[in-house]
């Protein structure tokens, strides 16, 4: 059998493979493409002989999955799996598995550190010190008090939920799922807009939450508001969002996450918008979590040859 990692995955090259050797104990010959790519014809001859192919965040496309005849598992380095076309490993019968849980603190982590840098204005803090200048102007907020609403709480929603306790923050929830989880406290998602001096999105892209963040929603936020996107662009509309920020209409807003992977162009709606931080989408772009997914990838591979799938999308 052969495995195709179709892309870089963030590892250095001999330590990726020889996880892959421990892992699969020589059972499967293995190819790895240090370069990606996003032409369907040059995806297809990577992929057109293996049996299970790695993939990260690629899009890979019906075309791509109907051209690699061999394939029967798609080992995705990656959480959500809105990249893959879902429909065509359906009529393929092939299987998909994802790598739930390695990005959890990576993402928690950068939630907090653009929040804290738009409160306390730290990038226009440092360029005001390089210029010999002083704080005038930029006095911040603090965490403590706050009211931090947390839109889908999943592993990596519920981490952020537990950091913004330890900051002194009021939590509000809400999500398709109710957990009783001391210290947070589930609410309707309008009595969330209304009341959060914060919100963070963590819900997963599909058809009920594209767009979940529109124009309507954003006028039902605080003025004080900020809102935190580190989970995929499509879920606020961007245009709404940037005329908000514009107008006024709330306060701030940080985002890792655009409507395609970036580069993102450079008349984007959110990068004339003020107080905003954009990020090209690396909340999930940690050392650690790289060989976390890693190792996933691989396990899932495993459990997928033994006939025990884990991670089943």
């Amino acid at each position: 059998m052969k495995l195709v990692i179709i892309e870089p995955l963030g590892v250095e090259k001999e330590k990726l493979l020889s996880m892959a050797q421990e892992a699969l104990s020589g059972r499967m010959e293995i190819v790895y493409y240090d370069t990606r790519t996003t032409d369907t014809n040059e995806l297809i001859q990577r992929g057109e002989d293996a049996d299970v192919i790695v993939v990260s965040n690629l899009s890979l496309n019906g075309d791509v999955i109907r051209g690699c005849r061999n394939l029967k598992l798609l080992s995705v380095a990656f959480t959500g799996v809105d990249h893959i076309d879902m429909a065509a490993c359906r009529e393929r019968g092939i299987t998909v598995c994802n790598c739930a849980g390695y990005s959890t603190c990576a993402v928690a982590d950068l939630v907090f550190g653009l929040l804290i840098s738009l409160y306390r204005n730290i990038i226009p803090c440092d360029s005001v010190c390089r210029r010999e200048g002083t704080k005038d102007g930029l006095v911040g907020f603090e965490l403590e008090g706050k009211t931090f609403g947390v839109i889908g709480t999943g592993a990596i929603g519920l981490r952020v939920a537990a950091i913004a306790q330890a900051f002194g923050c009021r939590v509000l929830a809400f999500s398709r799922t109710v957990k009783e989880i001391p210290g947070i406290t589930y609410v309707e998602l309008d009595t969330l807009l209304e009341e959060s001096d914060i919100i963070s999105l963590h819900v997963p892209l599909n058809d009920a939450t594209r767009g979940m963040i529109g124009a309507e929603e954003i006028q039902k936020m605080k003025k004080s508001a900020v809102l935190i996107n580190t989970a995929r662009g499509p879920v606020t509309d961007a245009n709404a969002l940037s005329e908000a920020l514009k107008a006024g209409r709330i306060a701030g807003a940080c985002v890792d996450v655009f409507e395609n992977e970036p580069p993102v162009a450079a008349d984007h709606p959110l990068f004339s918008a003020p107080n905003t931080i954009v990020t090209p989408h690396i909340a999930f772009a940690t050392r650690e979590a790289m060989v976390k997914r890693a190792v996933t990838v691989f396990e899932n591979v495993k459990l997928y040859l033994k006939g025990t799938p884990q991670n089943v999308m």
